[in-house]
Formats: C-alpha cells, sequence, structure tokens
C-alpha cells in the first residue's frame, strides 16, 4: 500500500482554500444573479416592469453562459482571468471562472423562485397603491424567500463540485488534492478522503439550506 503524501496542514489548506473559493464566488455570484434573475422575472413579457429589449438581452446571455460545463467555461475564459487577476492558477484566478459560472445559475434559479409566487400577490400588491419596487422588496421577495434559500443552497452545492473540478488546473482546494495526489499519484486512500469529505459537505449544506428554507417559510 502506497505511503501517503499529503500532510495534515495540507489538507486542512485545501478545505481553507475550498470554503475560499466558495465563499468569495457565492457572495459575488449572488449579487450579480439575484438582480439578474428579478430582472428577468419584472421584464419578461407581463412583468410588472416589462422591457422586451432588456429581457431579449439578459436571457439570451444567461442561457449562453449556463450551456458551458463549466470545466470548458474554466479553460475558456482564461484571458479574462489573468486580467481580472494577472494569474489563471491558484485558489484566487479560480474564483473568476467560478463568478462567471454560477452568476447565470443563480440567476435563473432566482428567477424560477419568484415565478413560483401567487400572481394574487402582485394584484394585491397593485391594489394597495405599491410601486414596482416596493412590490419586488416587499411581496415578491418576501413570500418567495423560502425557495430563494433552497435555490442559494443548490448554487452553493454546485459551486462545491465546480471547485473540485478547478482542481484540475491547479485551482487549488479539495479537487486540487485529489488530482494531484489522489489521481496522479495513485494515491487511492487520498482520493476515497477527498470522496468522503465532499459527501460530507454536501450533506451539511443541504441539511443547513432545508432547515433555514423551512424557518423561511414558517415566518410568513
Amino acid at each position: 500500500m502506497m505511503e501517503t503524501t499529503v500532510t495534515m496542514q495540507q489538507f486542512n489548506q485545501a478545505i481553507i482554500d475550498t470554503f475560499y473559493m466558495i465563499g468569495v464566488s457565492l457572495l459575488i455570484g449572488s449579487l450579480i444573479g439575484i438582480p439578474v434573475g428579478i430582472l428577468l422575472v419584472v421584464t419578461r413579457p407581463g412583468g410588472i416592469l416589462e422591457n422586451r429589449i432588456i429581457f431579449k438581452v439578459l436571457n439570451p446571455i444567461v442561457n449562453m453562459i449556463r450551456s458551458l460545463p463549466f470545466i470548458i467555461l474554466l479553460v475558456a475564459i482564461v484571458p479574462f482571468t489573468r486580467l481580472i487577476v494577472h494569474t489563471s492558477i491558484g485558489t484566487t484566478a479560480a474564483i473568476v471562472p467560478l463568478v462567471v459560472y454560477i452568476a447565470p445559475f443563480i440567476a435563473r434559479l432566482v428567477e424560477n423562485s419568484i415565478l413560483e409566487v401567487n400572481d394574487g400577490i402582485i394584484e394585491a400588491a397593485k391594489s394597495m397603491g405599491a410601486t414596482p419596487l416596493q412590490t419586488i422588496w416587499h411581496f415578491l421577495l418576501p413570500e418567495s424567500l423560502g425557495s430563494l434559500v433552497l435555490s442559494l443552497t443548490t448554487a452553493l452545492i454546485n459551486l462545491l463540485s465546480a471547485t473540485a473540478m478547478a482542481g484540475v488546473v491547479g485551482g487549488g482546494g479539495i479537487g486540487d488534492l485529489a488530482i494531484n495526489y489522489g489521481y496522479q499519484r495513485f494515491d487511492s486512500f487520498i482520493m476515497l478522503v477527498t470522496v468522503i469529505v465532499l459527501i460530507i459537505l454536501v450533506q451539511l449544506m443541504q441539511t443547513i439550506g432545508n432547515r433555514l428554507a423551512s424557518k423561511a417559510r414558517h415566518q410568513r
């Protein structure tokens, strides 16, 4: 049996790098994706701020980026990544394609969550004289909060999977550990450990997301 070549310090650093990539990417991706998702709802035909030009521009852009597998996107935007962070290797560099990948994904999830809100809520907002902004902030978002929490949980889990793939190009984190030591050095123990860690993280994320979504629904 091959002796493991990974120290506890390296493993801990890989965990830290993974959370760093996920946290920053989710924050920036949400700041972009949530407003885009809201715009997709309110500017669509029949929306409260119907604007066919904005909708017809945003919708295909979201679809186009979402159609690319992350590993292809990762390589395709290397020049853009270098322009932003002056390198294409490492955890910070991996954040750029992660944000590009997750922002349209969040936008589509947010769009679907808000579209689930009953039309009667919008009618009630109109009857109370609410402005479009007030309708969004005080009616649509609170009513879809539980679904939005689950959507962000799904985005978080997808980000975790993407960070693992970022290891293929030296993105750091658990994926980098699995590729460089588990796969390239045929260390089956390290590969097994990284798989178990990823499974545990996904289960924790989903459990926390489910509980937060349940609380958000009960507070309505």
